[in-house]
């Protein structure tokens, strides 16, 4: 009777927390639609009319007006909402009427209608902002569309990734994949692996050792693997290795599905150094030897590291036969004590965001 209760109290919660992402996909679903098309009617209307900025600052007014305690449509977010939409105006987006407006846009993703739209809706109004200030072009924008909606990124994430230009650096993670990888894995390894990471839900201390580090990494490894990327499965930290009766320890293991690969991550706190290359090569080996599955592929490492040469990187590479690459992170600063009273707990910070 106990195991039975135990299995219907889980099955409940599963479908209450399933209920509330179906609701919370639905409401942002209609806020962005209301958004939408409250930006296409004021777009046509003000290039019909020829009206000029002070005419929206009066609608926001009269709104207010009539709506006391409306929020998110003052002077700033209507035109926000006019940009909004003459920036995708292309999109099948229907109108609470049934009216569909325009047609598929960015043809060269490749994707169906629905797909377009799910990746669209994926999204808050807040990440459609900050990629569409942070952008130039329809290519870049749905680049960051995507990476959000599909990494499941927070606003912060968001505009760490718009401020660090991935969308432009992609695929330049210092590395040897091509000299050590075949086929797609080349190129499936340079799409996972990013040039930097953000861990701004760890507060890191200058003092911390790498070890206290990859402590707060896997006490909250769940953000770790949303900070990482596609296809990332924890398999252990300090991850114990044999070899002629010495022991030898990987700070963190993984296996990606995307590259179908063991993926072992060092820990740097300091700067990139030369030697580096030549203890994760020998991990590396270790691996493919005795963890590696026949039907895997080459085990890949990554040494993240607080700061790093790319020249320094390049040449401690050469001739090093494992795949392998150096990226560097990036973590929050612990909060000075005196602002502890007044700021709000990282709990209610994560909400806020």
């Amino acid at each position: 009777m106990e195991y039975n209760y135990i299995n219907f109290i889980s099955e409940i919660k599963q479908q209450i927390i399933q209920s509330r992402y179906n609701a919370a996909k639905l409401v942002n679903k209609e806020q962005l639609t209301l958004y939408f098309n409250t930006g296409r009617a004021l777009s046509q209307k003000v290039k019909a009319e020829n009206w000029g900025e002070g005419v929206i600052q009066k609608i926001a007014d009269d709104l207010q007006r009539q709506l006391p305690g409306l929020k998110g449509f003052s002077f700033t977010s209507l035109k926000r909402m006019r940009r909004f939409y003459e920036a995708y105006q292309g999109l099948p987006i229907y109108s609470p009427v049934g009216n569909q407006i325009g047609s598929p846009l960015v043809p060269q993703l490749q994707m169906t209608e629905n797909q377009l739209l799910d990746l669209f809706f994926g999204i808050s109004f807040t990440h459609h902002l900050v990629i569409l200030f942070g952008t130039e072009t329809m290519e870049e924008r749905w680049f960051y569309i995507h990476q959000a909606a599909t990494n499941g990124w927070s606003k912060r994430a968001l505009e760490h990734q718009v401020g660090s230009q991935l969308y432009s650096v992609r695929g330049q993670l210092p590395n040897n994949f091509s000299q050590s990888l075949e086929g797609k894995s080349k190129v499936n390894a340079l799409e996972v692996f990013q040039d930097n990471y953000l861990f701004d839900f760890i507060q890191m201390e200058e003092s911390d050792t790498e070890r206290v580090f990859e402590g707060k990494l896997v006490s909250q490894i769940r953000d770790t693997i949303m900070a990482l990327g596609k296809g990332f499965c924890f398999i252990g930290n300090q991850y114990r290795l044999e070899l002629a009766g010495e022991e030898f320890f990987i700070d963190l293991l993984f296996f990606n599905r995307v590259l179908n690969a063991l993926v072992a991550f060092e820990l740097k706190t300091g700067r990139f150094r030369p030697e580096h290359a030549g203890q994760m090569n020998f991990y590396l080996n270790l691996l493919d030897e005795k963890e590696k599955k026949p039907h895997e592929s080459p085990s890949i490492g990554v040494i993240l590291c607080k700061e790093k040469n790319n020249t320094v990187v390049e040449y401690a590479f050469r001739n090093v036969e494992k795949g392998m690459g150096a990226a560097t992170f990036s973590a929050s600063k612990k909060i000075p004590d005196q602002l502890k009273e007044i700021l709000p707990d990282q709990n209610t910070l994560s909400k806020l965001l």
